[in-house]
């Protein structure tokens, strides 16, 4: 007596591919132009995927801190003083050094427009909040 043959089930596919989804990245290009300008020198390849790695790890550990912090003072949502409290705790702000010195220093003036209060005729204030 032979068994009649059962067809195979294949489990149907959700519409979404089984692949992990991936973890939002800086793009290489603009870590390579920092890394560059800061370091004035030509790196090689080697050294440059480290330099990813570092940034990779740092960005990551930053956003934790950023989250602790806004989760200890009881809010959902990070605001400028947390980023502020992490930016004294790393020792990038000081007394002598305010963060109004750092954006002023580093960022592009439009970004600096953007972070940056500064009083316009017709008694205006921008960024309004």
């Amino acid at each position: 007596p032979l068994k009649p043959l059962q067809p195979k089930t294949v489990p149907k596919r959700l519409g979404t591919s089984q692949k992990k989804p991936r973890e939002p990245q800086l793009p290489r290009s603009l870590i390579k132009e920092i890394f560059r300008h800061f370091a004035k020198m030509p790196v090689t390849r080697d050294a440059f995927q480290i330099v990813e790695k570092c940034t990779e790890r740092y960005f990551k550990q930053l956003s934790h801190d950023l989250e602790a912090y806004s989760h200890h003072a009881g809010r959902k949502t990070v605001e400028t003083a947390d980023l502020e409290v992490l930016m004294r705790r790393q020792g990038l702000v000081t007394d002598k050094m305010p963060l109004r010195v750092l954006i002023e220093r580093y960022l592009p003036l439009e970004y600096c427009r953007l972070l940056i209060p500064v009083a316009v005729s017709g008694n205006k204030v921008i960024p309004c909040k």
